[in-house]
C-alpha cells in the first residue's frame, strides 16, 4: 500500500469520526454501520513482485468510487461479505495462462476482510469474482 492510498483512507476514516462526532445517537449508530463496510482492492498483473498493480476502494452506502460499485456491492451483499462465496459465473475463458492475484483487505459490517487469490487469467478472476475486482470499467 503506497503513502497516497494510505493517507486516502485515514482521510477517509477520520471524516467518518468527524461525521460521527456530529451526528445524533440514532444517526451515529447508522453511520458507523455503514463506515465500517469499505474493501481496498487490488490486481497484480503477472509475478506479485515485478507485475503492475491497479487498485481502488469499494464502498457501498453510497457505493463509489469503484467504476461498478452497485454491481460489487449487491454481490458481496448476497456473499455474506465473503469473496469465495460469490457465484461464479459460467463463461468461456481461453487457456492462456496470464496470471493475476487479487486482493482485498478491509471491513463488511464490521468484520474484517482478507482475501488474497491468484487466477490463471484475468478472465478467470472475473468469472469467479464477478463485479468485485472489475475496477477498470
Amino acid at each position: 500500500m503506497t503513502h497516497h492510498t494510505r493517507a486516502t483512507a485515514l482521510a477517509g476514516a477520520l471524516l467518518a469520526v468527524a461525521a460521527l462526532l456530529t451526528a445524533g445517537p440514532a444517526q451515529a449508530a447508522t453511520r458507523e454501520a455503514r463506515a465500517d463496510t469499505w474493501l481496498f482492492l487490488t490486481v497484480t498483473k503477472g509475478s506479485a513482485r515485478t507485475g503492475a498493480v491497479r487498485g481502488t476502494l469499494l464502498r457501498c452506502d453510497p457505493p463509489g468510487p469503484h467504476a461498478r460499485a452497485t454491481e460489487a456491492c449487491a454481490e458481496l451483499g448476497a456473499a455474506g461479505g465473503d469473496i469465495g462465496r460469490i457465484p461464479a459465473e459460467n463463461v468461456f475463458c481461453p487457456m492462456i495462462y496470464a496470471p493475476v492475484t487479487a486482493r482485498a483487505l478491509g471491513r463488511w459490517n464490521g468484520r474484517t476482510v482478507t482475501f488474497r487469490e491468484t487466477y490463471t487469467s484475468a478472465c478467470v478472476m472475473k468469472a469467479r469474482t464477478r463485479h468485485v475486482f472489475a475496477f477498470d470499467d
